[in-house]
């Protein structure tokens, strides 16, 4: 028996621990697109491609939801938001596929046997797959940057629907053995990127956050827009071991066994000056900041970047 769509609970897809039984990229990105709007009272394809043009003064007949009431709240005159849709709006997917990204904690690990659980890159790989989905869905352009210390692979913004394969497909491919450069790679990106875009950087940023926000300051000379996905597994974010362990450094920084309680408020706060760097720098320079936990549902973490447009409309 066919059960109805209407029936069919797109949502449990928005879980990791469902997701991480899913091999197919495509799948995957589907599925956690079809679950977020389905639990959402207004569809998120509005927030990439309308942006706020102007004012013009209410007249009778016009939508009462679109009068700005801040405005009125300053003036006493009920005045009307105007926008214009962005026809040829490019959304460029920069992934980061360094070995950092392939850590996997030991809790994600139990959701997944004989594997190695849901990894940083996998969340990662989803949310870029999923928002590419949405894009092209929209006759919006997406194109897709793949870095560790160098760009590996650089797929130009197109709203062409074979576009959306050719991203998933190199997702899937891409090799994860190397150290990160995220600066410099954004660098890069800005050169490369001749049309404003909106920028969605994923990746776990672990690199000098110094030259980060240097490569941020360089996009946004550029007048793109930009969203930073800070991908952390929950492992690293509670640091929750007890025994002497042996830790392998990812990305040439070795091994080294140590007694993590003792090691845990330093490295938690080390952890959240980091962090907190690179939030307080977005804020000034007008950039979403999202620090997104693997172990989290997406339906948690999507609206922070599929609605930020929409939010800043209002």
């Amino acid at each position: 028996m066919t059960i109805p769509a209407e029936q069919v609970d797109y949502r449990k897809y928005l879980d990791p621990r469902t997701l991480a039984k899913i091999q197919a990229l495509d799948i995957r990105a589907r599925l956690i697109v079809e679950g977020f709007i389905t639990g959402m009272h207004r569809s998120p394809y509005k927030g990439f491609s309308v942006e706020f043009s102007q004012h013009r003064q209410y007249v009778q007949g016009d939508d009462i939801r679109y009068i700005d009431w801040k405005v009125f709240g300053r003036t006493d005159r009920h005045y009307i938001k105007q926008y214009e849709e962005e026809t040829n709006l490019q959304v460029m997917l920069v992934v980061d596929a360094s070995e950092s990204m392939t850590y996997a904690g030991a809790a994600t690990k139990k959701w997944k046997e004989n594997g190695d659980g849901w990894r940083k890159f996998d969340h990662a790989t989803s949310i870029a797959a999923s928002l590419a989905y949405v894009a092209l869905h929209q006759q919006d352009s997406a194109g897709l940057a793949v870095f560790d210390q160098k760009v590996r692979r650089f797929i130009k913004p197109s709203n062409n629907p074979r576009q959306w394969r050719v991203i998933v497909d190199e997702l899937t491919t891409i090799a994860k053995n190397q150290k990160t450069q995220t600066g410099t790679i954004l660098d890069e990106i800005a050169e490369q990127l001749h049309h404003r875009s909106l920028i969605v950087l994923i990746s776990d940023l672990f690199d000098d956050p110094r030259n980060i926000v240097k490569g941020i300051q360089h996009l946004r000379y550029r007048r793109h827009d930009l969203i930073v996905l800070q991908i952390l597994d929950h492992d690293e974010l509670e640091f929750p071991f007890e025994s002497t362990t042996l830790f392998k450094g990812m990305e040439e920084m070795g091994e080294l066994v140590v007694e993590p309680r003792a090691l845990r408020e330093t490295y938690i706060d080390e952890l959240r000056k980091h962090s907190q760097i690179l939030r307080d720098e977005c804020h000034k320079l007008h950039v979403d900041y999202v620090q997104v936990d693997t172990s989290m549902p997406l339906d948690v973490t999507l609206p922070g970047f599929l609605a930020t447009r929409a939010a800043r409309m209002k």
